[in-house]
């Protein structure tokens, strides 16, 4: 049976476009379209499709406040469609923190070379989505932290940090007592730095791990999260105006410190060099056709392992793919621990099964733990 999808956008032009390019795999089916984000909330609870695509600008109801509504009456695997722009990386960040999965742009030309190539990435990001086992029991139960350094309604991070599980709900104890050993463990190796790895779902993630952390974290912290180079500056403008540490986007030349964060810029890659007391970052042009992903995991990840040898802490969340895999392999020859968020909570279990197959990960952790175990292993927990 194929997976049912509503295409939800107020072109007839795009929706009969979207529609035949999904349609092109058997394995899809646009069981109905809808012409504004009210249209939407109602199909949605009467047709329950597997997945949505949904436009943000629309009469009646915009997209973003359609996918609050569908996300509080039939949670639904949604893929926002959106203009590279900062407006529109604004709106899409707005649309995910409302409880969206995923995004590309709507502007099929600006993803590939051509409708063809389009056409298969559109089709395998909503395949993807579909295929995701128990999402509407995990979407339903995802929850976005929604704490700022200007909020005083929010509890402080150490209360909101004592909050996080220390074992796995219905897990065994066993399992559960040796995940905090290999965490205590981690203690004693005197990290320097802290890698994190994301793709599809990783805005929400991130958000989640970052605003538990406190302004005295001890490490400075590298992410590649696969975005656009439109969005990566709203991304981080966003994350640190929620966070207590400070998170910007990377630029060359800058100067890891403990306590900051560091965004890698969307199309282009961020190189590690330097010394491990001494790191300093590099932005270089990546015209290569053989890198899929700008930036690209693998790549920081690689020169990380260059200059902080085994001091390192790395972390893989949910993602399309296998970016990470490599840059983790590296890591871990010299010494590094990698850490990998679990199938149950990824949006995608594509990059963390990618370093878990291949034996690269020492834990598997949801995503509600990561923070605190991330804390622990730092002693800052």
């Amino acid at each position: 049976m194929a997976y049912k999808v509503l295409v939800v956008d107020d072109s007839s032009f795009f929706r009969r476009r979207v529609t035949d390019i999904i349609n092109k795999d058997p394995q899809l089916e646009v069981i109905d379209v809808a012409v504004n984000g009210q249209e939407a909330v109602d199909k949605a609870l009467s047709l329950k499709p597997d997945v949505i695509t949904m436009d943000i600008e629309m009469p009646v109801l915009n997209g973003i406040a359609a996918v609050k509504k569908i996300m509080a009456k039939s949670p639904t695997a949604i893929l926002m469609f959106s203009s590279l722009t900062h407006q529109g990386a604004t709106a899409t960040l707005e649309a995910l923190e409302a409880g969206a999965l995923d995004f590309l742009p709507k502007k099929f030309s600006e993803i590939a070379q051509n409708t063809d190539e389009a056409g298969s990435l559109l089709r395998q990001r909503v395949a993807q989505l579909a295929r995701k086992g128990g999402v509407k029991s995990k979407i339903s139960a995802r929850k976005t932290p929604t704490t700022s350094r200007e909020s005083q309604s929010q509890p402080p991070i150490t209360t909101r940090k004592s909050q996080v599980s220390n074992a796995r709900t219905g897990t065994d104890t066993s399992i559960a007592n040796n995940t905090q050993s290999t965490i205590k463990k981690s203690a004693n190796k005197g990290f320097k730095l802290l890698a994190i790895g994301t793709s599809t779902g990783g805005p929400v993630a991130l958000q989640k791990i970052l605003t538990q952390f406190p302004a005295n974290f001890p490490l400075p912290i590298i992410m590649v999260q696969h975005m656009p180079a439109s969005f990566t500056q709203a991304f981080a403008n966003r994350l640190n105006s929620l966070c207590e540490i400070n998170i910007k986007e990377a630029s060359d030349g800058d100067v890891l410190k403990p306590g900051c964060a560091y965004l890698a810029p969307g199309g282009r890659q961020m190189i590690i060099s330097g010394t491990e007391n001494a790191a300093k970052i590099k932005i270089i042009d990546d015209m290569s056709a053989k890198m899929t992903f700008k930036p690209s995991v693998d790549i920081s990840f690689g020169s990380a392992a260059k200059t902080f040898n085994g001091n390192v802490l790395g972390v893989i969340l949910t993602g399309m793919g296998a970016d990470g895999r490599e840059g983790s392999r590296m890591l871990k020859a010299k010494g590094a621990t990698i850490w990998a968020q679990d199938e149950q909570t990824s949006v995608v279990y594509g990059m963390p099964q990618a370093v878990h197959a291949a034996g690269i990960s020492q834990l598997s952790l949801p995503l509600d733990e990561i923070a605190n175990a991330i804390l622990k292993a730092v002693k800052h927990g």
